[in-house]
C-alpha cells in the first residue's frame, strides 16, 4: 500500500497539467500513487496526461460533474491512509511529500497536515501571508484562528488522514465554487491543523478558473449551514464574518447589491477592524480605484495582500 494517495481532478487544463504532473513525479519522497480524474475535458488535457508513463499513475476519465465530485471519486479510489489533492494548474516543490511525511511522524496523533504556499499572479510570485505567529517550523493550530488572513488549508498543499472524511464527509457536490472552504470549516470544527511554515506549493492564477465565473453565483458557499454552530463558537463566528466581509466586497465590486446586503447583514461589526468597516461602506467606484492601486502595490512587492489586513 502506498503511503500517500494523490488526487488530481482535471477539467480543460491542457496548458498546465503537464507541469503539474511533473511536479509530482519529481518528488523526493516516492512512495505514492497518483490518481488523475479527467472530469470531461474537451481540450487536449487527456493527451497531455497519457503522454506520461509511470506505474504509479492511475488514470480515470468520466463525464463532467464538477470538481467536488471528481475529488470525491478520487477519495474513493485511494488506497492510502493519507490523501492529498493537487489542482491541475498548481504544482508542488520537490519536498512537499517529504515535508508532509515528516509532519505526520512528528505529530502522529494528528490527522490534518498543511504547508505554506506562494501565489503566482499575472505579474509576479508572492508568498502567502499568514496570521500565525511563527514559533516553530511546524505548529499545531486552530483552523479558524490561523486563517484570519490566508487560509492555513489550501487544496493543493494539505494532507488528510482518511478518518477525516469518515468524520466530516467529503466535498459538497452541490457547490461549484467555495467547496474547499466549506470542507475546511467542517474539518476545523473537529480537527486541529499541523502547519509547516515551509513554502511547499505554488497556486497558479488561471483567468479561466471556474471560481471566477459569475454564472455559478447560485452554487457558491453562503455559510447558511453553519448559522447554528457559529452562535456558540466565537472563533468560527469571526472566521465566517471575515469571509462574509470578503464576499460582500466582491459582490459590491460586481454591482451585486442583493448579495452584498445579504452578506453584510450577518456580520458582527466587532469581528472587523476599523479599516474593514470603512471599506465595507465604501462606494463601488471608489473600491475599484483602491483595488487597482492595491494590485499595483502587490505586483511591485510593496504589499502582499489585497484588502486582507
Amino acid at each position: 500500500m502506498p503511503f500517500f494517495s494523490i488526487v488530481i481532478p482535471v477539467f480543460n487544463k491542457e496548458k498546465f497539467i503537464a507541469n503539474t504532473i511533473k511536479s509530482v513525479l519529481q518528488q523526493r519522497f516516492v512512495d505514492y500513487e497518483l490518481i488523475i480524474v479527467n472530469d470531461g475535458s474537451t481540450d487536449q488535457s487527456e493527451s497531455k496526461i497519457l503522454s506520461f508513463d509511470d506505474k504509479r499513475i492511475k488514470y480515470f476519465s468520466k463525464n463532467n460533474e464538477g470538481a467536488s465530485i471528481a475529488r470525491n471519486f478520487g477519495i474513493e479510489q485511494a488506497k492510502s491512509n493519507f490523501i492529498t489533492f493537487l489542482d491541475a494548474d498548481d504544482y508542488w516543490y520537490p519536498d512537499f511529500l517529504e515535508e508532509m511525511y515528516a509532519s505526520i511522524h512528528e505529530f502522529p496523533e494528528q490527522s490534518v497536515f498543511s504547508g505554506a504556499i506562494e501565489i503566482e499572479n499575472r505579474k509576479n510570485i508572492i508568498p502567502a501571508v499568514y496570521s500565525i505567529p511563527k514559533q516553530k517550523p511546524r505548529m499545531v493550530v486552530n483552523y479558524f484562528e490561523g486563517s484570519d488572513m490566508e487560509s492555513v488549508l489550501c487544496t493543493s498543499c494539505a494532507v488528510f488522514h482518511k478518518n477525516v472524511f469518515e468524520k466530516v464527509g467529503q466535498f459538497d457536490p452541490v457547490l461549484r465554487s467555495g467547496q474547499d472552504t466549506d470542507l475546511w470549516i467542517r474539518i476545523g470544527l473537529h480537527f486541529p491543523i499541523v502547519f509547516s511554515f515551509k513554502i511547499l506549493a505554488r497556486y497558479v492564477y488561471d483567468k479561466q478558473s471556474l471560481s471566477r465565473d459569475k454564472s455559478y453565483s447560485g452554487q457558491k458557499l453562503d455559510f447558511s449551514k453553519f448559522v447554528e454552530e457559529e452562535k456558540h463558537n466565537e472563533k468560527l463566528k469571526k472566521f465566517l464574518d471575515l469571509n462574509r466581509y470578503s464576499f460582500a466586497l466582491k459582490c459590491r465590486l460586481d454591482n451585486d447589491y442583493e448579495n452584498y446586503s445579504r452578506f453584510k447583514k450577518d456580520i458582527n461589526p466587532q469581528s472587523l477592524s476599523l479599516r474593514k468597516k470603512i471599506l465595507l461602506e465604501t462606494p463601488a467606484f471608489l473600491l475599484r480605484i483602491l483595488l487597482k492601486v492595491n494590485l499595483i502595490l502587490v505586483q511591485v512587492g510593496i504589499t502582499k495582500t489585497v484588502f486582507k489586513e
